[in-house]
């Protein structure tokens, strides 16, 4: 990596006056504010649709797009839909109400696929069906999925019929042919999420700034993956969990967490030599530039939960092929831009697999000043081959985390600062440009001076997360000249950004 500096916000908190963003004009106007400020880096979280939630970490599938993303605009732009078909929703920017998003959407989104094949305009219709034969592999399996979801009330597929659960071949087949309308529904709203995201990644690289996205290790149990690919993870012949995902009980929990997620069954990853991975990272590093690996120490070993406990107690490590899979997207024809979400408690071997891949990790200076000067998270231990961030989606925002410390516990920090009256977050932010680390992520609340209400995430709290919004007036030009100016300080200002 090069020098360089970038922003992290995810898409649904752009402004809008529907109670979601999406990748309308403000996402083209979030780029410009980029290339003001002199970044070259636009940091999202998983772009999938979202289950119950509504955590981009747990999607219904690893392959396709949140639909709630569509900018309708577009889609009167190219006739799908009549403005006087919709007004939209006046919303205050300060709060996803992604129900309501998901519903209004839904409805106008199906009256767009009617109009759409309706009408079959030449060269757009004939995009669409070179879509769908280019995305087989994964959109067939996912638009099938959907359309059952609905058929039987968002149940989870491992309580549909026994049938279908089993994906008995006669069966799918009857049932592709009865919910063909709504399969088509779905592959349109696909085909029209990777149009405009195809436009916006487009856009954005023309002014110098690469998407940075996000790989989550594990995928939900309830997502088309899992229902298509049973034989790649621990389940039962029945379809039900074996094992689950989590961590082992630490310091910040004795009971662990226990996630959820299926784990791979890897002996049969390696009998069908990774085909299943290496198409979702082709699949991802073509709609980003550049991407995380969420929980990286899953590629050296999981943690394994039986299915039937309710903490992650009782749970043993089980080793990975992870250095045969890296091995293997080696050969692949792709750009290997690709960082490891390293924190927590890294062992040596996982920190040597990282390293023997040259992967970037991860530094996070909320975590800096609590151990001493060995901590590997104070500016002076990171090395170069690193991403710094004051603190990611799972973090305070870092005025909360500020406010929140004790007096013992800011002291020293301001000794480290050398100000006994540290300007926070900017203070932070400073420490952050200033860093080896070659790439500087700063969370976009960071930047507005935040507190606390706009926290995006906090881990272990199933609802209530994931809602702050951008208002419109709060991403200034007076905003992006301060950014411009700590990005230019420490040399952080790219060429093909200025």
């Amino acid at each position: 990596m090069q020098r360089a500096g970038g922003i992290l916000l995810h898409p649904t908190s752009l402004p809008n006056s529907w109670p979601i963003g999406d990748l309308g004009e403000q996402a083209f106007g979030f780029v410009d504010f980029l290339h003001k400020a002199g970044q070259s880096v636009w940091q999202v979280l998983p772009l999938g649709p979202t289950g119950y939630g509504h955590s981009p970490y747990n999607t219904l599938s690893a392959f396709a797009g949140n639909a709630a993303l569509i900018d309708l605009q577009q889609l009167v732009a190219c006739h799908d839909l009549d403005q006087a078909q919709f007004e939209a929703t006046v919303n205050d920017g300060h709060e996803i109400d992604f129900n309501q998003a998901h519903k209004l959407k839904h409805n106008l989104l199906k009256t767009a696929a009617q109009n759409f094949f309706q009408h079959r305009r030449p060269g757009r219709f004939e995009n669409f069906l070179s879509f769908c034969r280019e995305n087989t592999d994964w959109l067939d399996d996912f638009c099938l999925f959907m359309a059952l979801k609905d058929t039987f009330n968002g149940q989870q597929w491992s309580d549909w019929p026994d049938s279908l659960r089993q994906r008995q071949r006669d069966v799918l087949a009857e049932w592709r042919n009865n919910l063909v309308e709504q399969c088509e529904l779905y592959k349109y709203q696909q085909y029209v999420f990777y149009q405009q995201w195809d436009l916006l990644k487009s856009y954005a690289n023309r002014k110098g700034i690469r998407i940075f996205g996000d790989i989550p290790i594990f995928v939900a149990y309830d997502s088309a993956d899992v229902w298509a690919n049973q034989q790649l993870f621990q389940l039962d012949a029945e379809g039900r969990l074996i094992s689950v995902a989590g961590v082992p009980p630490d310091y910040f929990s004795r009971t662990g967490q226990r996630w959820g997620n299926p784990l791979y069954s890897w002996d049969d990853h390696l009998a069908e030599d990774f085909h299943w991975w290496t198409r979702r990272f082709t699949h991802q590093l073509r709609q980003c530039d550049m991407i995380r690996i969420d929980h990286f120490r899953g590629f050296q070993a999981c943690w394994s939960i039986p299915a039937n406990e309710t903490t992650a107690v009782n749970g043993h490590w089980e080793e990975v092929p992870g250095r045969k899979l890296l091995e293997k997207l080696q050969t692949l024809n792709l750009p290997m831009s690709i960082i490891a979400e390293d924190l927590g408690v890294i062992t040596p071997d996982v920190e040597q697999l990282r390293d023997d891949f040259g992967l970037p990790g991860m530094k996070i200076l909320q975590f800096a000043f609590d151990s001493g000067p060995d901590n590997p998270y104070l500016p002076e231990n990171h090395t170069a081959n690193s991403v710094v961030y004051t603190g990611t989606h799972d973090n305070d925002t870092t005025l909360g985390w500020w406010r929140g410390l004790s007096k013992k516990q800011k002291d020293p920090i301001r000794d480290y600062l050398g100000n006994r009256s540290p300007e926070m977050p900017w203070d932070l932010i400073e420490l952050a440009m200033a860093s080896r680390a070659n790439l500087c992520v700063i969370p976009c609340q960071d930047i507005l001076g935040l507190d606390n209400s706009a926290r995006f995430n906090t881990p272990g709290r199933a609802t209530g997360n994931w809602q702050w919004q951008l208002s419109r007036d709060m991403l200034t030009d007076d905003l992006a000249r301060r950014v411009r100016k700590l990005t230019e300080t420490y040399h952080r200002c790219r060429s093909n950004a200025r």
